[in-house]
């Protein structure tokens, strides 16, 4: 084949590539003589029909597919006889057939930068560390006794406090007329709890069975039944009992009701939990902290047409925040001249930091294997808990749906990597401090 460099501008390369017709000539009758052998026509022995019918049958079919063949060859062979790394699929077009001519086509692409690791020696991170207190872990199996609190009933008719429950029966309205799922009867109700329309439970604190009482309260904005969105309404309540929490206490017979041996191995499960959580956010803010030293460290131009495409993902995703009411309040007072400046500013430094992390795991051998996969797919059917195993399944089923796993396990093990070979400069936090957003 003929090859001439059409383009050569930053990353960006062009290519006219011509196939001699003798060549696809070649081709074209080696594909027809093998239709032949197998060919099947009346009056003909097998593989007897004349080339001339199996040509007249086949022969614009075997055009189109030798030509797509040798573009495709020709391609790739030009890919690995100059070395060049496509960022996205090379544009490809044919401006002369190869149909009783030579083949001629087009091909554009943009190349994958060159781009220099940074020494990983020369990084140094600091490794927040948070200590396990007393009080975390007794702060954790008080709110383990009171998941599995009970409720005694109280028989005097005394006020509720914050805290009790109430059996009540309601009848809500609105303009004075009750809606559809607005009553109901012996609806236990924790006083000054969550769960109920905001303002709903708070003002049932001092109610004493017995007594009928009206609350007011309005549906939140983004209430699920727009009928009733941001309305008024007002409920009217019964009082039917009053009942008051027990926790159980935490000793040995705690611990065995939640399947332990005894207070204390609770109490060495507790820590165990609370060090995998300590240790997730620990590694999380490295992960985060070493991204960021890595994207100072991307100093090389980004493939337009990938940046492009990252753009145009943030783009929709901004514009369907903004119509679902949900903008960043920032970017209200900007006009989208700036919104869109600073948003591909986002996706320059994500397609930069995205090939950095790529080149760092391909030169260092990093891997994702089935089992990778396998386990992944495991963590998200567990997620969806009672229909874990119908998650399973639809993996099963559905093979290709686990490669969207592929692309984070990779990342986290490349940062995984990284973080072995960088320093780390370890430092005593407080948990609140572990926990805390470090953007807030």
């Amino acid at each position: 084949m003929q090859v001439t460099e059409t383009l050569s501008d930053g990353l960006k390369r062009g290519f006219t590539v011509v196939v001699p017709e003798p060549e696809l000539a070649a081709k074209r009758e080696q594909r027809l003589a093998e239709l032949g052998r197998t060919m099947q026509m009346p009056g003909f022995r097998p593989g007897k029909v004349p080339m001339s019918m199996v040509r007249k049958r086949y022969g614009d079919a075997v055009a189109a597919e030798i030509v797509e063949g040798a573009v495709n060859e020709a391609t790739d062979r030009l890919l690995q006889e100059r070395n060049l790394r496509p960022a996205m699929q090379p544009k490809l077009e044919v401006t002369k057939p190869g149909q009783n001519s030579d083949l001629e086509f087009t091909m554009e692409l943009e190349l994958l930068p060159e781009i220099t690791l940074p020494e990983l020696a020369d990084i140094s991170l600091t490794k927040p560390v948070a200590t396990i207190s007393d009080e975390a872990v007794n702060d954790s199996i008080k709110r383990l006794a009171e998941q599995r609190q009970s409720f005694k009933p109280v028989e005097e008719a005394r006020p509720a406090a914050s805290g009790e429950q109430l059996t009540v029966d309601f009848i809500g309205r609105v303009d004075g007329v009750p809606f559809q799922g607005g009553t109901a009867s012996d609806v236990n109700v924790i006083v000054a709890g969550q769960g109920f329309i905001p303002g709903f439970s708070e003002q049932m604190v001092g109610m004493a069975p017995g007594e009928t009482h009206t609350i007011n309260v309005t549906f939140p904005e983004e209430y699920g039944a727009k009928e009733l969105a941001g309305k008024a309404a007002e409920f009217e309540v019964t009082v039917k009992a009053l009942a008051v929490a027990e926790v159980p206490a935490v000793d040995d017979e705690f611990a065995k009701a939640m399947g332990l041996e005894s207070e204390a191995d609770l109490r060495a499960k507790v820590s165990e939990q609370i060090s995998r959580e300590y240790e997730g956010m620990t590694r999380m803010k490295l992960k985060r902290g070493l991204l960021d030293v890595l994207a100072e460290r991307a100093a090389f131009p980004a493939p337009v047409s990938l940046v492009d495409a990252e753009f145009a993902e943030i783009w929709r995703q901004v514009e369907a925040e903004k119509e679902a009411g949900r903008a960043d309040p920032e970017d209200a007072a900007k006009d989208e001249e700036t919104l869109k400046a600073e948003y591909r500013a986002i996706a320059d430094r994500r397609v930069r930091l995205g090939l950095l992390v790529a080149e760092l795991g391909r030169v260092n051998n990093v891997t994702v294997g089935d089992q990778d996969l396998q386990r992944a797919m495991f963590a998200e059917a567990m997620r969806y808990r009672e229909q874990a195993m119908q998650v399973v399944e639809f993996f099963r089923k559905n093979p290709r749906e686990m490669e969207r796993f592929r692309g984070p396990i990779f990342e986290d093990k490349v940062v995984d990597y990284v973080l072995s070979q960088v320093t780390l400069n370890e430092t005593s936090v407080t948990p609140e401090e572990l926990a805390a957003d470090p953007e807030v």
